[in-house]
């Protein structure tokens, strides 16, 4: 008995594998693509924002004046509305907070140790002090003004822009604390020499050797 002839046909590995490229992409992934895009661009713009922002600082001449102006320009884009809310890649902090902590770390030398062995009593008085002092006026601030406490207590912290704005970003006040220490650096800067030149006798020249 002949059966008539059948048109279906086993496709070859070679179709099949044509075939798969030829289907058609999923919405969903074409989504994904274009919100990793955007997301990629506002980084891209956050970070020539804080760029911006650091160069012009950095002619000002104060202390951590790249870091103050860098968040300075990428609070303003962040402010303006205009972006949304920065997504940075997971590990992006831990690798900042690695990278400040080598660079404070090669300040470390034998003279500072040597030193340490000499001044450590006025050091430890120095921090104690500091840091009590810190405490008080952090809460007292927080209570006096409605603060945040973690705000007001790392913001009173003696320490410097970097170091301090880290350990706010763990808590998620690392922009105020930030802020906050920027203008005490600025202060201090501006202020503190002249009211040495005032105190002290000779306007505090230090004597010839």
């Amino acid at each position: 008995m002949i059966w008539p002839h059948d048109n279906t046909h086993t496709p070859t590995p070679q179709a099949t594998q044509a075939s798969r490229w030829q289907r058609p992409r999923s919405p969903k992934v074409d989504g994904l693509n274009l919100a990793v895009m955007e997301i990629s661009w506002q980084l891209v713009l956050y970070g020539l924002a804080g760029s911006a922002g650091g160069l012009l600082a950095l002619r000002t001449g104060i202390p951590a004046a790249p870091l103050a102006g860098a968040l300075i320009g990428a609070a303003l884009v962040s402010m303006s509305g205009r972006l949304e809310t920065a997504r940075w890649p997971i590990g992006t902090r831990t690798l900042l907070e690695i990278a400040i902590g080598t660079v404070i770390g090669t300040a470390l030398t034998t003279d500072a140790v040597s030193e340490l062995k000499i001044l450590w009593r006025p050091a430890l008085l120095i921090t104690l002090s500091l840091v009590l002092t810190g405490l008080v006026v952090g809460l007292w601030t927080s209570r006096l003004l409605g603060i945040n406490p973690v705000v007001s207590l790392l913001g009173a912290a003696p320490g410097g822009i970097s170091g301090m704005s880290l350990v706010g970003a763990e808590f998620g006040v690392g922009a105020a604390v930030a802020v906050l220490h920027a203008v005490r650096l600025i202060t201090v800067l501006l202020v503190l020499p002249l009211v040495v030149r005032w105190i002290l006798p000779g306007g505090g020249t230090p004597p010839p050797a």
